[in-house]
């Protein structure tokens, strides 16, 4: 077996469609975190009664976002995926955003897709065909989720999917330079 964070992406930049392992799956309070040593998910955290991740939450391989992890993606699915899934998916956007810690700030943006094989979700193509609220509920939970952590999320906006498109780009070639 070899490590899934290195596992080709495949982005497609004309489709915007490439892989995406799944973490953690949407309705879960509990936080799955992959080991690249151990190449298991571990469980991470468990987020308090009444709080879960709104949507399947993992990451894009053979990416490198500025936070030292590879690129998060919140996955819009038909039914939640399980830990370890890997799914096909197309980029419809990302929310850009910096995270503080203990006085440091670093970006930790999250890309959103929609499976590739999604009857229900099929028709969204950009962040701006889901309902606002919707999307502003993302952008709370992962303050609140921040909260809890000691951390502070603040996002500096919404971009559609050539941003998408480019993160995961800029994201591969600093993974590759880190290799």
């Amino acid at each position: 077996m070899s490590d899934l964070t290195k596992l080709p992406h495949e982005l497609d930049r004309k489709t915007g469609s490439c892989r995406a392992i799944i973490e953690t799956p949407k309705g879960n309070r509990s936080k799955y975190d992959y080991d690249p040593e151990t190449q298991l998910f571990r469980l991470k955290t468990i987020l308090p009664e009444g709080m879960s991740f709104p949507m399947d939450f993992g990451f894009i391989p053979s990416t490198l976002a500025g936070d030292g992890d590879p690129l998060g993606v919140m996955t819009l699915v038909d039914e939640p995926a399980p830990v370890g899934a890997m799914l096909q998916v197309r980029l419809i956007g990302v929310i850009e955003a910096e995270e503080k810690e203990k006085g440091d700030i670093e970006r930790n943006d999250r890309v959103l897709a929609v499976v590739d094989c999604s009857r229900v979700y099929a028709e969204i193509e950009t962040p701006d065909d889901l309902p606002d609220e919707f999307v502003q509920n993302l952008v709370d939970f992962w303050i609140n989720k921040d909260k809890l952590e000691g951390k502070a999320f603040k996002s500096l906006g919404i971009q559609g999917p050539a941003a998408a498109i480019d993160l995961v780009r800029r994201t591969s070639k600093a993974a590759k330079k880190a290799a």
